[in-house]
């Protein structure tokens, strides 16, 4: 592994478009450090045209330099985060975003005394306050559910020890529990980690992903009341802050701020529901190209094609995802090109890089994308993956005033999950050899189980749980997992038995914490596959469509934006068009396989 220094400068992400010197990123920190208290200021002064504006114009000027210092130190942090200056300066942000939170509790609550003819009235008085009209609708909006300055000062205190629940998960899972050893394809011992499970999860070594599978669970079913008491904590905190702010229940306070209909939550639940007979059609499929005559759950993560040995230069990747993304037109390949020319992108590993993927950027720069490249198809895929994100980002920062340039996570996966579709069906189209072709199907598949089935059975048990405890139900390890286990077998279907220590599988689900979120994976790649099929096909105006909705920001409600990408999240047509897609592709797997 290189050193962080010996990585070519041309490799690395260029960060002087946040700031171009230390020097210029420390006075940022300075200022956010002096002027933080200045919010009080504006306590008892809302409710005025005049110091409404002047407090917009002080938030937005702070909030740009809070986003950008922010930023540039947790990008440099990622670089290397073994460097000490960085870890200190990510320790004083955090501390600062504390005393930010605290001083600026009294805002909503005092916004909330406003009426909507008082409003009007400002905006009259002070034609410069129209542009805020959306955000004073939103606050109007959420007014039902907001406390007194006191108690939403409580909630700001108490927020921390009250959202310590996934942390606490997270250490017994990363650290605490030890797992044990087992013996890898070599025959040689290795301890076995929560991190490291997936990787024997997938061995082609039945034996060692069979072990790998027993030693992890043995362990969750021993800690079983430990995690049962962590989780049902957390789901009676969601509940009672539901009931505290009036909401119907905890899922309706969690889709609240996206707007999002609980109708819409529940018929990707229902649309489910009705296509679970393809996983039968998948398993089997498993079955006979492993080989194997009865598939068990430590069998489902192993590839179907062994991993391609084709290796791939960062610079074929990149012309690879520029040619396959060439379909949405040359507009959006010119600001493509921005990527690499200016270098968005940080490329390859280094000594105390942090691992995986990511885009991130803020309203005052363009948007960085870090990556860990390794040359693999995986890696290609990744790429423009995460240039979706970029490029959805890129966008909205260009067409929107600061206020309404975020999206919201509601629509934050669909761009790019549509590069990713588009890439592999290009990837196919432009291959003649099988194994490739097969390798790519297989991947899709994994994609629609993964961020479709799952990720909508997790958010099925997440809505039974809180009903559950809501009900009166008490949250105990044997009425989580049976639940659990009644729902891993629903959603598997009859050629893949359910092995019973996956009962305890939710004990090592991270986004159980995080509230109402993963069902947002599902629609997010189903309105992708609607948004990419579309364009593929070449129905008319859907490409005009997509780039509309990639420049809205956060100037729309998400489920409204994807209208204007053609995409109505209400109509049961969305989720079963994404199905359909998933269940060509293993048709399509099938017959590529039998010749």
């Amino acid at each position: 592994m290189k050193k962080r220094s010996e990585i070519p400068e041309d490799a690395k992400w260029d960060l002087s478009t946040l700031y171009k010197t230390e020097e210029d990123f420390n006075n940022d920190f300075k200022y956010l450090m002096d002027n933080y208290s200045k919010y009080s200021n504006f306590k008892g002064k809302l409710n005025n045209a005049k110091d409404i504006y002047d407090f917009f114009m002080f938030d937005e000027e702070f909030s740009k330099k809070y986003e950008a210092v922010y930023n540039y130190s947790a990008r440099r942090f990622d670089e290397d985060i073994t460097n000490f200056k960085y870890q200190e300066i990510s320790g004083k942000f955090d501390k600062l975003s504390t005393k930010v939170s605290e001083v600026t509790s009294f805002i909503v609550p005092e916004m909330m005394k406003l009426d909507e003819s008082m409003i009007e009235k400002f905006i009259l008085e002070k034609p410069e306050l129209e542009l805020y009209k959306r955000e004073f609708k939103n606050l109007l909006r959420a007014k039902p559910h907001v406390l007194s300055e006191d108690g939403e000062k409580l909630i700001s205190l108490l927020s921390n020890p009250l959202s310590s629940f996934e942390e606490i998960s997270s250490y017994l899972c990363d650290s605490d529990i030890k797992f044990g050893t087992i013996l890898d394809e070599d025959g040689k011992e290795i301890e076995l980690t929560n991190t490291n499970f997936s990787v024997y999860m997938a061995s082609k070594d039945r034996n060692v992903r069979k072990s790998a599978f027993y030693a992890l669970y043995k362990q969750f079913e021993n800690m079983q009341n430990t995690f049962a008491k962590t989780y049902s904590s957390h789901v009676k905190v969601n509940n009672v802050n539901a009931k505290l702010r009036g909401y119907k229940d905890a899922r309706e306070a969690a889709l609240f701020g996206g707007n999002i209909d609980s109708k819409i939550y529940d018929n990707l639940i229902d649309t489910l529901h009705k296509n679970l007979y393809i996983m039968d059609d998948y398993y089997a499929l498993k079955k006979e190209v492993l080989g194997i005559d009865e598939l068990h759950v430590y069998d489902i993560y192993t590839p179907l094609i062994g991993e391609s040995d084709k290796q791939y230069t960062f610079e074929e990747a990149k012309d690879i995802v520029i040619s396959a993304l060439s379909v949405l037109g040359n507009e959006y390949v010119k600001d493509l090109q921005k990527a690499f020319d200016d270098r968005w992108i940080d490329i390859y590993p280094n000594a105390g890089k942090k691992g995986g993927a990511y885009s991130s950027g803020c309203y005052t720069s363009n948007p960085f994308v870090l990556l860990n490249f390794n040359g693999k198809f995986h890696d290609v895929s990744t790429l423009a993956h995460e240039l979706g994100h970029s490029m959805h980002s890129y966008y909205s920062i260009k067409n929107n005033p600061y206020i309404y340039y975020d999206y919201k996570i509601f629509v934050a996966e669909v761009a790019s999950q549509v590069n990713e579709i588009i890439l592999a069906r290009y990837l196919i189209d432009h291959t003649d050899e099988r194994l490739e072709k097969l390798n790519i199907l297989d991947s899709l598949m994994e994609l629609f189980k993964g961020s479709i089935v799952r990720q909508t059975m997790f958010a099925e048990f997440e809505k039974l749980m809180h009903e559950s405890e809501a009900n009166g139900e008490v949250l105990t390890s044997k009425f989580i997992s049976d639940k659990y286990y009644e729902l891993y077998r629903k959603y598997s279907g009859n050629n893949m038995i359910s092995d019973s220590e996956i009962r305890y599988e939710w004990e090592k689900i991270p986004h159980f914490y995080y509230n109402f979120y993963v069902y947002q994976y599902a629609t997010g790649l189903a309105a992708a596959c609607y948004i990419a099929n579309n364009i593929l096909s070449g129905k008319e105006g859907a490409l005009d469509k997509y780039l509309k909705f990639l420049s809205l920001g956060g100037s729309m409600d998400p489920v409204d934006e994807l209208k204007v990408a053609g995409v109505d999240m209400n109509d049961p047509e969305v989720i079963q068009s994404a199905m359909n897609m998933f269940k060509d592709i293993i048709l399509e797997f099938k017959n590529i396989y039998e010749k």
